[in-house]
């Protein structure tokens, strides 16, 4: 299958790699022409035979719409768009109505799984149209992990980024509770090598999972994180979560808390908040700051 991808960052070039290596054709482009394929959005859709798929992995909000407008001139009724990136749900439906006008699908598709997913595979959450998702099918099952599970149809279009969403808002407060157990194992004298402690939670343990693993592996690299400033950015979709929440009376107070942890982060060098930017580091590649650098 032959695929136009927009975007070749820090996820979007190891998705092109990915589905190559599935044995599928992708034409890549980017702002950055050492990166791209082709030397534009035209040269993109001119190189695709009709009728074409093209998968957005840009920066949610203008950069996305830039491009769903640009692509709507530029694509033939029968194509497809697909919004890989991390859009707001609500954006979902103006640009299916914008491309279906045209005659053009669009799917939206929530997309986890950061630095890591060239190697493990990708969970991929994704809404429309049953028939637009079985073009694509045969992309994200290549994208997916091994396996029976990571990949899900959940429901019509805008369901994909609502479903990764939540899933963020439930990543804010995993991290937060290893975190906060971190940073209290720290400030007693009795416990002399949180490290360890942490690591032996890694197996048989009701709370093992990833994000522990790569809570270990940022304190392996820097046992007391004493080399990381405590500030820990908010990707939005932890708040459009909680604003979810509120227009739909569901309680979210872990959720809600560990948002509002984060916004403290931006006060004094919270402990913490140190382990919350060494597991966004670790899992999406997501810059930290030096406990050296001088306070914003």
């Amino acid at each position: 299958m032959e695929l136009g991808l927009i975007g070749l960052g820090k996820m979007g070039g190891n998705m092109r790699e990915r589905i190559r290596r599935a044995g599928h054709t992708v034409i890549g482009y980017d702002r950055n022409l050492n990166l791209a394929d082709v030397p534009s959005l035209q040269a993109l859709v001119d190189k695709l035979k009709a009728p074409r798929v093209v998968w957005v992995m840009v920066p949610a909000g203008g950069p996305t719409q830039a491009t769903i407008d640009e692509l709507a001139g530029l694509l033939s009724p029968g194509d497809i768009v697909v919004d890989g990136g991390n859009s707001r749900w609500t954006d979902d439906e103006r640009h299916a109505e914008e491309l279906s006008a045209r005659g053009i699908g669009f799917i939206d598709c929530g997309v986890s799984g950061g630095v890591w997913g060239l190697e493990n595979g990708y969970a991929l959450m994704y809404g429309g149209d049953p028939a637009n998702v079985a073009r694509v099918q045969p992309i994200f099952d290549a994208l997916k992990p091994e396996g029976e599970f990571g990949s899900v149809h959940a429901g019509k279009v805008g369901a994909g980024h609502f479903a990764k969403m939540v899933h963020n808002g439930i990543e804010y407060a995993m991290m937060q509770a290893y975190a906060e157990g971190w940073e209290l194992l720290e400030a007693v004298d009795s416990v002399t090598d949180v490290r360890e402690v942490f690591r032996s939670w890694q197996e048989g343990t009701v709370i093992r999972s990833w994000l522990l693993d790569l809570a270990v592996n940022a304190l392996d690299e820097d046992e007391h994180l004493s080399k990381l400033r405590g500030y820990a950015a908010d990707s939005g979709e932890g708040r459009w979560t909680v604003e979810a929440a509120i227009d739909h009376a569901v309680p979210l107070p872990a959720i809600t808390a560990s948002l509002f942890a984060r916004f403290s982060s931006r006060q004094d060098d919270s402990p913490s908040m140190k382990m919350i930017a060494a597991l966004r580091n670790q899992f999406g590649g997501h810059a930290v700051e030096s406990a050296d650098a001088p306070q914003q």
